[in-house]
């Protein structure tokens, strides 16, 4: 019969795995995204990432129900063979369907009009203290409330690179420039590539790029067995400087992470300054120019080196809560080698994200990202709901004995700085063996 249909197995679809030859399955339907993923708004990673694999919840988490009639295009023709779909992947597409007849994923509150008004309180309170005032307390405090509106405009920038926050995709994107380039200095383009590595990724050792802190920290010994990255596309070496490094990370991770705001801005100029392809490469290099403009010009208003010096420093060392929050999400969760798989993508979300429990008067705080585990497997629901959710997840990972783990913020920090300390043993251990074996 001319409409019976043609059918290619799990094996067959792993060979199509190549950025030339790049095949995905979503719903049982396998499709050629090939010349696709050098367009897709998402960046090619995470079709590079799930190639030759079932995509389904992955698809689900990141597009909106009106993606779905996009695909035909890409379709081969073929439908996998004995498809299935696993409980706890049911139950997730049952819950995020719910979410979305119940509008939740449109229905962003007032979040956006209160963060904003904050955000421009503090620096206009910011720009006051250091051109109205003479005092060096007044000063310092300026540069600290910079920080802290620093964090807050970071957390509008992420709402934004994962869905509309603003009434259409022009705003949003304006929203995007100004919140990240403009006035944090970080492009959204460079953030929108890892980022969304992460996600799909997460806690891949080897493709997980917010795991890969080398020379400074390992979370895990298997780093010291020099990994390729996977997306960097070179070889994580484990040499000397790292070995001692690591030694001592659970000491100046914190020390560390009052400065990480540097390596943000050189990871900005090396990604836009780069022969990748990189989406509006103009308009992310304009709004880094601004930046770099105005921040220059607020710092020599200060009357000397000395408390300029300073002043950036506790501008720097304020957004060092949000470097922490991260990496209490994620350093002392679970770990792997390997790419991301798409039939277990659900449950790779649990093992690699932590929660922090706080009260819900200080959402503000954290953005929302306390909820890592909630937003992991809704990346597109806006954080007013997040709360609202988690009770609805829980039950779900103990219906089907997935972990979900949820500290406060000092047990957090603890527990993280607790994996640190266990790494950085086993390096000493590395490195005393290297001392005795070469003298």
């Amino acid at each position: 019969m001319a409409d019976e249909k043609k059918y290619i197995s799990e094996e067959d679809l792993k060979k199509h795995n190549k950025p030339t030859d790049l095949w995905i399955s979503i719903q049982g339907k396998v499709y050629n995204v090939t010349d696709w993923a050098k367009q897709h708004p998402g960046g090619d990673i995470p079709l590079l990432n799930l190639s030759g694999q079932d995509a389904t919840d992955a698809f689900i988490a990141f597009h909106p129900g009106s993606a779905w009639q996009y695909l035909d295009k890409f379709f081969t023709g073929y439908y996998l063979r004995d498809f299935e779909v696993s409980e706890v992947s049911k139950d997730y597409r049952r819950l995020a369907s719910e979410f979305s007849k119940a509008g939740m994923f449109d229905k962003k509150e007032h979040v956006v009009i209160y963060s904003l008004c904050f955000v421009a309180m503090l620096f206009v309170s910011c720009i006051c203290g250091v051109l109205c005032s003479n005092s060096f307390w007044v000063h310092m405090g300026s540069g600290a409330l910079l920080g802290f509106a620093w964090v807050q405009i970071s957390y509008l920038g992420h709402d934004s690179g994962h869905y509309n926050m603003m009434t259409t995709k022009g705003f949003n994107k304006l929203a995007q420039i100004l919140s990240g380039n403009c006035l944090t200095g970080i492009s959204i383009a460079w953030w929108k590539w890892t980022h969304n590595a992460h996600h799909i990724a997460c806690n891949s050792l080897d493709y997980d790029p917010d795991l890969q802190h080398l020379p400074f920290f390992a979370v895990s010994s298997k780093l010291f067995h020099s990994i390729t990255s996977r997306f960097y596309g070179r070889e994580l070496t484990f040499d000397p400087v790292s070995r001692f490094l690591v030694c001592y990370q659970h000491f100046t991770f914190y020390p560390v992470m009052c400065v990480a705001r540097v390596n943000l801005f050189l990871q900005t100029f090396l990604l836009l300054l780069s022969k990748r392809r990189v989406p509006d490469r103009a308009l992310n290099i304009l709004g880094i120019l601004v930046f770099w403009t105005w921040f220059p010009l607020l710092v020599s208003c200060l009357p000397n080196w000395t408390e300029r010096v300073l002043f950036v420093l506790a501008s720097f060392s304020v957004t060092s809560i949000q470097h922490i929050q991260f990496c209490l999400n994620h350093f002392s969760a679970n770990v792997y080698v390997g790419s991301p798989t798409g039939n277990d993508w659900f449950e790779k979300q649990t093992s690699g994200t932590i929660d922090i429990s706080c009260s819900s008067w200080m959402d503000w705080f954290h953005g929302g990202l306390q909820f890592q585990l909630e937003h992991h497997l809704f990346p597109r629901l806006p954080r007013c709901h997040l709360r609202k959710v988690s009770p609805v997840v829980r039950e779900l990972c103990k219906k089907h004995n997935l972990p979900y783990r949820s500290l406060s913020f000092f047990e957090a920090n603890v527990q993280t700085i607790k994996t640190l300390r266990a790494a950085a043993l086993q390096a000493q251990d590395l490195l005393w063996e290297a001392f005795n074996t070469h003298g």
